[in-house]
């Protein structure tokens, strides 16, 4: 049996008429909640009041990934417009001018307090995906492993191109913005999970950082779930192309605990080297090249490509393989999100934007909706440290 997987999904709320950012978080989450379908503390707020989270329960394939984000989706989608506005996918808002306010708790007041204009700017959606592992000593091991792959996992998410209504030149605008945090980006090489904790202890002795939720690493150890998760991505446009993300973190997780316990070397590479694939992959998404995981500039599909036939066996063993490399080719051949919105802003401005984004698995017209869901089972969802920079 494959181990198991859940996904967590920021989302924006924009008014239905001016496709601004809207702050009404608080009575989309409610009406959201109060549908028979969806259960407590499935969704939950965010740092500012304009985004809205969802969580999946405990998966154990990637079908019923599937099914959660759908379910999810369209229910807030529903509450959504209940209240005036829209849920949209995107890592970044098209268009906005005012920050919306932070959510009303301690910890996102502190957050304001201590990082003002970085909190304002902080109008960014994400994925994260949590992968069980048997241990965190385990977890220390995958960690090490996936560094290097963190690159080709968001050029391939990349789902952020616009801010302020005009094209940034960057495929994911959002690993840019979510960089800047004291304790981001790539994680470091850890010498084993006494290394890990050290560290972290120290980095809580700076005071700097307030809890263990502020390490903003692209993939770390959860301190409340027997995971590892990971955290480069966007969210994306549709759900299917989320459902293959998920397959491929875990996959690579599997290949990396494989990998612990056979003894197969750890591939290293100089943080100057992954801080610049990072930066490549943010920049450019698969329209351009790639830094692979030895360092090396390659095509972008032929970096996919190596990414698939390191996880191959992993995707078989889970039964995935099929429908992970179709979502594939599909990103290879339509682009990402990315691509799919500076499409629609060349031919038809923001409003075809926001056209796009209101037509995805998330919005559309409520007839076309689908009206009966599987009901939500499996485990206590799982959630964040707190929202959404947690």
């Amino acid at each position: 049996m494959a181990t198991t997987v859940g996904v967590e999904e920021e989302y924006l709320l924009v008014d239905a008429a001016t496709g601004l950012p809207a702050a009404r978080e608080d009575k989309v989450r409610v009406t959201a909640g109060l549908q028979p379908f969806v259960t407590a503390g499935e969704v939950q707020s965010e740092l500012l009041q304009a985004q809205v989270e969802a969580a999946t329960p405990v998966c154990a394939e990637l079908g019923e990934v599937g099914g959660h984000l759908l379910r999810l989706r369209h229910a807030l989608a529903g509450a959504a417009e209940a209240h005036g506005c829209r849920l949209v996918a995107s890592g970044t808002p098209p268009s906005h001018q005012e920050t919306p306010p932070v959510t009303d708790s301690a910890r996102y007041r502190a957050m304001q307090q201590q990082a003002p204009q970085l909190v304002a700017e902080q109008l960014v959606c994400g994925m994260h995906v949590h992968v069980a592992v048997p241990s965190r000593r385990m977890g220390v091991e995958v960690l090490n492993r996936i560094r290097v792959w963190l690159p080709t996992l968001t050029a391939m998410s990349a789902n952020s191109p616009l801010w302020k209504g005009h094209d940034t030149g960057f495929a994911s605008w959002r690993t840019v913005i979510f960089d800047r945090w004291p304790v981001s980006g790539i994680p470091p090489h850890f010498a084993d999970v006494e290394d890990y904790d050290l560290r972290v202890q120290r980095l809580l002795s700076t005071r700097v950082i307030s809890d263990t939720g502020q390490l903003y690493w692209q993939a770390r150890l959860s301190e409340r779930y027997p995971t590892v998760e990971i955290r480069c991505m966007d969210v994306q446009l549709r759900a299917s192309d989320a459902v293959m993300l998920a397959g491929l973190v875990r996959a690579l997780v599997e290949t990396s605990m494989w990998e612990a316990a056979a003894g197969v070397r750890v591939t290293r590479c100089a943080p100057e080297m992954i801080r610049t694939a990072m930066w490549q992959a943010a920049r450019h998404g698969l329209s351009g090249d790639l830094i692979d995981a030895q360092g090396h500039r390659r095509r972008a599909e032929d970096v996919v490509g190596r990414l698939l036939d390191h996880v191959n066996s992993a995707l078989k063993a889970a039964g995935d393989l099929r429908e992970v490399t179709a979502v594939v080719h599909r990103l290879l051949r339509e682009g990402t999100g990315a691509d799919q919105q500076r499409r629609a802003l060349r031919t038809g401005g923001l409003d075809a934007v926001n056209d796009l984004l209101a037509f995805t698995d998330v919005g559309g017209s409520p007839e076309k909706r689908p009206t009966v869901f599987p009901p939500a089972k499996g485990d206590a969802p799982l959630q964040t440290f707190g929202g959404a920079t947690a």
